[in-house]
């Protein structure tokens, strides 16, 4: 393989969580008087940051959002996660094949740590990673489409970030593997491809399974 580390982004790569997560926020922004749909929180929010939302929003409104909102809103999804979160299809077969080859893998999300844990935790998948090899947004001081969270994921892991690969599926995570110098293998499963093909993406797959074959 000619990568040194991959990198996985969470929501929507490694747990199915991105139709839970955005159904709950389009709908807890309309509750706070900022009517949002769930294609349109798709369109601003996917693969970013709470922070992000706050900017957005503030920007589009003119209002911020109240002080507690990260901790409600996680509440809420959470809640959800627990009851019906699944692992992606196919991608513990993606991870059993890179430790079967030796390949390091971590993750780098725009969720917090506990949101990652959570997820991780509920779909079975947090063992195969540990809290070692996973970073957060929280970590850095800005998150995607910067390139510092995946600038500092390949640094923690000893790794060049030339030698990376990074799988993501929002055009944010996109343009901030790019940024950091980095490869970049856009999953389509719920983004367009044409907007991971604009942001930069370096191949495109529609299923886990294709996944290791564009690594080699």
């Amino acid at each position: 393989m000619r990568y040194d580390l991959v990198i996985f982004d969470n929501d929507g790569v490694l747990v199915d969580s991105e139709p839970i997560s955005n159904q709950i926020l389009a709908a807890y922004l309309t509750e706070l008087g900022h009517p949002t749909t769930y294609e349109e929180s798709l369109r601003d929010f996917m693969g970013g940051s709470v922070q992000r939302i706050r900017d957005v929003v503030r920007e589009k409104s003119g209002r911020p959002l109240p002080e507690d909102f990260e901790v409600s809103f996680h509440a809420r999804v959470f809640e959800e996660f627990r009851r019906r979160l699944v692992a992606v299809p196919g991608v513990e077969t993606v991870l059993e094949k890179l430790a079967a080859d030796g390949v390091p893998y971590c993750v780098g999300s725009s969720g917090s740590h506990e949101r990652i844990r959570v997820a991780l935790t509920k779909t079975g998948l947090f063992e195969r990673f540990g809290a070692d090899r996973i970073f957060s947004s929280q970590d850095v001081g800005r998150g995607k489409p910067a390139p510092d969270l995946f600038l500092h994921a390949a640094r923690e892991m000893g790794v060049e970030p030339g030698r990376c690969a990074v799988v993501e599926d929002s055009p944010l995570g996109v343009r901030a593997a790019v940024a950091a110098g980095m490869d970049v293998y856009g999953f389509t499963a719920m983004t367009p491809a044409e907007k991971l093909v604009g942001a930069g993406a370096t191949a495109l797959f529609t299923d886990m399974a294709e996944l290791p074959q564009l690594l080699q």
